[in-house]
């Protein structure tokens, strides 16, 4: 099976999973209607792809570690949504539709990310094939990538401390975007019961991932136009936000995205079977969108 035809494999599985979830019909369904309405909403689904393939890569049945991946993409939908309030990035669209709050109100967008936070533990804890030490690592695993020493640490950088600098600006998408795609490679070798080195070597390659994503967004939001993207362009440079394009260039930021993509190779270089890793390195590199 080539690179394409596995994620799209992938991909199907992810959606199929994610479609089963939050059916129940309640007296408060239009919170579920909420929580649905951005997590189907598209989207490439890079971080659950990350998981299975990590999986895989560990001798695992790939599917019996879609509760783990699942349960990254709702902690990354609920982000999404409170990151498009009107109090963060006030934006009105993402994926090429208006946002959670342009929908159903400020109200149930922030509670819609409430419960979907919550929720993404309980895919976890009830995971059938897995150990309670196996679910209890995987839980420290993306507590602590989405939490306060996380992608929320990340957030606040972006949005309440005006990082200016280098430095600064690299911590803040290596928190706000690097440490998700980070954990979604732990939480495939988790599952899988790898090493301690091992989970190492699959977090350095989907930070330096996450770091050329980062990179690559800034391009993106300069240069890609609203409806290949599906969200709002030149919004950082509108709120006065400094990106790697202010502090690089167009030339310098596509060669720090090649540097990334190459250390991210190095990561996993004496691995077996690493074809999709390196494909998946090159594709989120040369991204549009």
């Amino acid at each position: 099976m080539n690179y394409l035809e596995q994620y799209q494999t992938y991909q199907q599985a992810i959606e199929e999973y994610l479609a089963g979830l939050f059916l129940t019909d309640q007296a408060y369904g239009q919170l579920q209607e909420s929580m649905r309405y951005s997590l189907l909403a598209g989207g490439k689904r890079i971080r659950p792809v990350l998981t299975l393939e990590f999986a895989r890569l560990g001798g695992l049945d790939w599917r019996k570690a879609l509760p783990y991946a699942c349960a990254l993409e709702l902690v990354h939908t609920y982000s999404l949504i409170h990151d498009d309030l009107p109090c963060m990035d006030n934006d009105d669209l993402r994926r090429g539709k208006p946002t959670n709050h342009k929908v159903y109100g400020e109200t149930l967008a922030v509670l819609a990310g409430d419960a979907l936070q919550p929720e993404a533990f309980r895919l976890i804890l009830e995971a059938p094939d897995f150990s309670a030490e196996n679910k209890v690592a995987a839980a420290q695993v993306l507590a602590k990538a989405c939490g306060a020493d996380g992608m929320v640490a990340g957030q606040v950088l972006d949005t309440l401390c005006q990082v200016k600098d280098l430095m600064g600006l690299t911590q803040l998408h290596r928190l706000k975007t690097g440490a998700m795609i980070a954990a979604a490679a732990e939480l495939g070798c988790v599952a899988a019961g790898m090493s301690q080195e091992q989970r190492m070597q699959a977090v350095e390659f989907a930070a330096q991932l996450g770091l050329a994503f980062q990179i690559r967004d800034d391009l993106l939001d300069l240069f890609a136009d609203q409806e290949t993207l599906g969200k709002p362009v030149g919004s950082d440079k509108k709120e006065g936000k400094v990106t790697y394009l202010d502090l690089k260039g167009p030339g310098g930021c596509a060669m720090e995205v090649e540097t990334c993509t190459g250390l991210a190779k190095d990561a996993v270089a004496d691995w077996e079977d690493t074809e999709f890793l390196y494909a998946f390195a090159d594709q989120m590199a040369g991204r549009n969108k």
